[in-house]
């Protein structure tokens, strides 16, 4: 539950190493004998620094200038060597906490918020199953309404936490909801934003896993996704941070007006239709709150493309 805290701190660390690394070149440059094309190259790394395809093609070049020196003075000698021992670290890191929802909603959230609160330069990516799936399938704040689980047996009474539009708050953090099954180009566009956007990112994509009793199997999960979205029980959206620099609003909506039956959708796994058979007499008044706290999540989402 403390992966987002281990991932800040392995961001950090590679950070205060890269400053490090950036130093050391700046000495270089300064110095009187380092050679010329070494001097270019550090110069060139420290511009590129935080770009990913710019520090790759810089790193090329150090490294060549790195391989090909021949020693012209002890001070010169020491900063090639001290360069040369972190040269694993010229190219920018993208860092990734992974983790399921059961950490993400619930037992890990203080550390999470703490890390995307802390502004720094990490990407999160939440496998949204909907129940703690490792540890025996206990509800988590990301079960949704009607759905069966341990310490939910009679149906979840509550709505879902919706982890993404609480992130939004923030205003500076890459946020966006994803299901790869629904939308394969949404889902790499996301991806890339993420990487690309200067600062804290989370992404939230839909996870079919196998306590859900999917009737048709496991092996039809990205249909599964679709359905999903169809129906509207999942929706698609980014909140990109750099819209609102440029005087746009930072909230859009890829899903399209739901078309699938919500009901239908539920009947499709077994942690839903299950509630039939054992509490007939909420089933139905549960399946169709869920319904509509899909709806009333629709419509805040709406509200935030009204600037």
């Amino acid at each position: 539950e403390d992966n987002a805290e281990y991932g800040l701190g392995m961001s950090i660390g590679v950070k205060q190493i890269r400053d490090h690394v950036e130093n050391t070149m700046k000495q270089v440059i300064a110095s009187t004998c380092a050679p010329a094309d070494m001097k270019a190259a550090a110069e060139a790394w420290i511009a590129a620094r935080e770009d990913a395809d710019g520090s790759k093609k810089a790193s090329a070049l150090l490294i060549a200038a790195l391989d090909t020196y021949k020693s012209c003075c002890e001070d010169c000698d020491a900063l090639v060597e001290e360069l040369g021992k972190k040269r694993d670290y010229f190219i920018k890191k993208s860092v990734w906490i992974v983790g399921g929802d059961g950490w993400a909603y619930d037992i890990g959230y203080g550390g999470l918020d703490h890390v995307l609160a802390s502004g720094e330069n990490v990407n999160v990516l939440v496998f949204d199953t909907e129940i703690y799936s490792n540890t025996g399938g206990q509800a988590s704040k990301s079960t949704p309404t009607g759905a069966v689980a341990k310490f939910a047996a009679s149906g979840k009474k509550m709505r879902k936490k919706d982890l993404g539009l609480i992130a939004t708050s923030y205003g500076y953090v890459y946020v966006a909801q994803v299901a790869m099954g629904a939308d394969v180009n949404q889902f790499m566009k996301v991806i890339l934003e993420a990487e690309a956007h200067d600062g804290p990112s989370i992404i939230i994509a839909y996870a079919p896993c196998v306590n859900h009793g999917i009737k048709y199997g496991m092996a039809k999960t990205q249909t599964r996704e679709k359905e999903a979205v169809e129906c509207g029980y999942w929706h698609l959206w980014r909140y990109v941070p750099g819209l609102a620099q440029q005087g746009k609003n930072p909230f859009v909506l890829d899903s399209k007006e739901p078309t699938g039956d919500f009901q239908a959708f539920l009947a499709g796994e077994v942690r839903y239709t299950s509630l039939k058979q054992t509490f007939p007499d909420v089933a139905d008044e549960l399946f169709q709150l869920a319904e509509a706290n899909a709806k009333v999540r629709l419509a805040s989402y709406k509200r935030m493309l009204i600037q």
